[in-house]
């Protein structure tokens, strides 16, 4: 039976590499999986998902106001695809996740999205929030604190190396920019 699934956690936990793994497992057993990315989100080159590790592969993309029950129900008429795969899924809108859970109902096709929970501000982010309230199945994906406890929040620093507050939920990123942490030492940084 077909579901809508969120793989989501903190930065960098891993999820790209699961995405990566899982569509791997799939062309594996002679199945074809479809990966999608964030338009914007072109750190790894436009179209790409890639992981720390080092690995990557060619994605479609989606933009915010694009329909993907559309999208995908076009690329069904053209391959026999066997499952989805969403990678930066925190940039879906509602709107977007709503689609993909009717793709997932009417299509037929597991949907796997992968990606972020909360911002830097631990506020969730609109695509994450629809995910959980929409998605079958959940399953966070674990990262640990400098400290040895579970990473559950993030901050993103500043020029200086310092938390920041305020700003624009989205700023694209890496290790340079962003540090997940523990709640406690997320609330030490940001001096909460």
């Amino acid at each position: 039976m077909a579901k809508l699934y969120f793989h989501y956690s903190t930065m960098n936990a891993g999820k790209s590499t699961l995405l990566l793994q899982a569509a791997h497992n799939y062309r594996e057993g002679g199945m074809q999986g479809y990966l999608i990315t964030a338009q914007f989100d072109n750190r790894a080159g436009m179209g790409r998902i890639a992981s720390r590790i080092g690995i990557g592969e060619p994605a479609d993309t989606f933009t915010p106001g694009e329909d993907l029950f559309a999208k995908l129900k076009t690329r069904f008429s053209q391959e026999n695809i066997a499952c989805v795969f969403i990678d930066e899924a925190q940039f879906l809108t509602k709107e977007q996740v709503w689609q993909l859970a009717c793709a997932v109902d009417e299509l037929g096709v597991p949907v796997m999205c992968y990606g972020l929970r909360v911002d830097f501000q631990g506020n969730l982010f609109p695509g994450s929030a629809a995910l959980l309230a929409w998605a079958d199945e959940m399953r966070e994906v674990r990262t640990i604190c400098h400290c040895g406890r579970k990473a559950t929040m993030v901050i993103r620093r500043g020029p200086d190396g310092r938390a920041l507050k305020d700003g624009d939920q989205v700023v694209i990123g890496g290790n340079e920019t962003y540090v997940s942490l523990c709640r406690r030492h997320w609330r030490a940084a940001t001096a909460d």
